[in-house]
């Protein structure tokens, strides 16, 4: 991402914009009236069915990028705003960093990093460029300067990635990935490189990278980039997180066959993006809706795991210079506040009726629907949740006069719940499907599923399976506490049906809460058991879980991980 134009700020250069790129490509995105298709009083929408049981993708998150160096640091306030779930928050639960290109500069962002790492966000990050001391310049299309890695240097800017990651970890911040480079595809400022290049770095050197590594973050989802990676059963494998960039990407290029093709057992990240455009205020409306909708098509069509914002506080961002949350912002809130890290994609009719858009979510019992109402008329819309009873339905809503507003609750019965969606408005709704009442207030840490005692047995009896796992663990610590990610990945060649991860917590912690599995005990020999709807695990697939725990000053983590009774492979 090159820097916006969006008025003066110290130390912000002036560089080629993005939008003349695009409207070079053709590829500016366009924004047009919404057009009045509803009629003149509220019309009724097709039923929108919603499936608990039909899982697509597992959620990693909403967030935005922090950049120092470029815009300034967040405030202590405004890293609470963007990093919370309470009213008048942003609920995002993943920060993007930059790499510093020397040791020097690897603390820019620590402090916005650490406070996200308290909250129990995800932190990844991002290079625009290796030291200075690894880069030649060439000549590229007739620029006579453009910056590239030596060939010489591959295996000293794995090290240089390895430092950065090494560096934040021993302050506080364990980084969920790293990336190769950030857009080598727009490079003009910074360091570009070829689809050959990264195959071969991939191949070569990214398997020394202490950290999940991501690549390739074309600046517009350009599959030339990405399909030689999923391509190259090597670079692959060194591969944990295709991540892309969406500026200018027309919504047929969003879903990717290839990528479910060969991608088992990896993630599918949108890491960056501002849309529809840099220059309006956030506060526009009703073009705010714009970004409802990109993010429905990003979930539902494209179906990342995880969608990501640029700047997190800029003018045209989810967080305005004040510190308060924009329409942009509002929007994003919608789902970053309620679907939260480890919640499930779940079917939907994605588009009951012109200008209505439709996506849900799970997590255990709880059930998440987002709704988008980009008409001029309200809407009647009714939601059939398979398999549910009678519950009470908690809702927020957002349109011209309301940011995430909670409203009076309602209930569900017997599957079936019906609701007016506003003119121009985009409404969350939360419910259950056992028949208790969802909370009011959303939480700071994902929403869980309550710890299982000894007593209690698996849903499901383990079958098969039996093969080689792997697990990877990431810790983000505080004083007194942490979260822990965990993901396990079936690397044998039969299903898993069932299945009980054990492992042994180090002293002095303590689980408090933990979702996706049921914990027991909550210290010491400890068993993870699934779910009911994670029960199955494919060859090559991957599933997720984690949990919230005390600690007493021991934030070491455990050393080896069995699944049903046999040891996994530690990375």
């Amino acid at each position: 991402m090159t820097h916006d134009q969006n008025g003066p700020t110290s130390g912000e250069r002036r560089v080629l914009s993005r939008r003349s790129v695009l409207t070079t490509l053709g590829a500016v995105p366009v924004v047009t009236a919404t057009s009045a298709v509803l009629g003149a009083t509220e019309a009724s929408a097709a039923t929108a069915t919603v499936n608990p049981s039909a899982q697509r993708q597992t959620i990693k998150g909403f967030g935005g990028m922090a950049h120092a160096a470029w815009i300034g640091d967040l405030t202590a306030a405004q890293r609470d705003t963007a990093f919370q779930t309470g009213e008048g928050k942003l609920g995002f639960s993943i920060l993007r960093i930059p790499v510093g290109e020397s040791q020097a500069d690897f603390g820019r962002d620590l402090a916005t990093a650490q406070r996200a790492a308290q909250l129990g966000v995800t932190v990844f990050a991002s290079p625009w460029n290796p030291p200075a001391s690894m880069i030649e310049t060439f000549n590229r299309n007739g620029q006579t300067n453009a910056k590239r890695l030596r060939a010489d240097q591959y295996a000293a800017y794995a090290t240089h990635l390895n430092s950065f990651s090494t560096y934040m970890k021993n302050n506080g911040v364990n980084l969920y990935a790293i990336s190769v480079q950030n857009e080598p595809d727009y490079a003009n400022d910074w360091t570009w490189w070829t689809p050959t290049e990264m195959v071969k770095f991939l191949r070569e050197n990214a398997g020394s990278i202490n950290t999940r590594v991501m690549a390739p973050e074309s600046f517009q989802y350009l599959k030339n980039m990405s399909d030689p990676i999923l391509n190259d059963s090597t670079a692959l494998a060194n591969t944990d997180i295709i991540g892309a960039h969406l500026y200018g990407t027309a919504y047929s290029n969003f879903p990717y066959p290839l990528f479910k093709q060969k991608g088992a057992g990896k993630e599918l990240w949108m890491t960056e993006v501002y849309y529809p455009n840099s220059t309006d205020s956030a506060d526009t409306w009703p073009q705010a809706l714009d970004v409802g909708e990109h993010m429905h098509r990003a979930m539902v069509e494209a179906e990342f795991q995880a969608y990501v914002w640029w700047y997190i506080r800029r003018s045209y961002g989810p967080m305005r210079e004040d510190g308060q949350l924009s329409k942009r912002g509002a929007i994003m809130a919608q789902f970053a506040r309620f679907v939260r890290p480890g919640y499930v994609r779940i079917d939907a009719t994605a588009n009951p009726a012109t200008n209505v858009y439709v996506s849900a979510y799970r997590s255990g019992d709880t059930v998440v629907i987002v709704a988008i109402n980009k008409g001029t008329s309200a809407a009647s819309q009714q939601f059939t949740v398979a398999g549910a009873g009678s519950a009470g339905v908690s809702s927020w809503v957002t349109d011209g006069s309301r940011n995430v507003a909670p409203q009076a609750a309602t209930t569900m019965s017997n599957g079936s719940l019906t609701v007016t969606l506003p003119a121009r408005s985009m409404t969350t709704y939360v419910t259950s499907l056992s028949g208790s009442s969802p909370s009011a207030t959303p939480t700071v840490t994902p929403t869980v599923t309550p710890t299982q005692s000894p007593s209690q047995s698996p849903s499901q009896s383990p079958t098969g399976g039996t093969g080689a796992a792997r697990v990877a663990y990431t810790m983000n610590s505080w004083s007194t506490g942490f979260t822990a990610s965990i993901s396990i990945t079936n690397t044998g060649s039969s299903t898993i049906n069932g299945w009980t991860l054990a492992f042994t917590l180090p002293s002095g912690q303590t689980i408090t809460s933990g979702w996706n599995a049921t914990f027991s005990p909550s210290s010491g020999q400890v068993s993870a058991r699934n779910v009911d709807y994670n029960a199955t695990i494919a060859p090559g697939a991957t599933v997720d879980i984690g949990f919230q725990a005390n600690h007493s000053g021991n934030t070491s983590k455990p050393t080896s991980f069995t699944l049903n009774g046999v040891p996994c492979t530690v990375v």
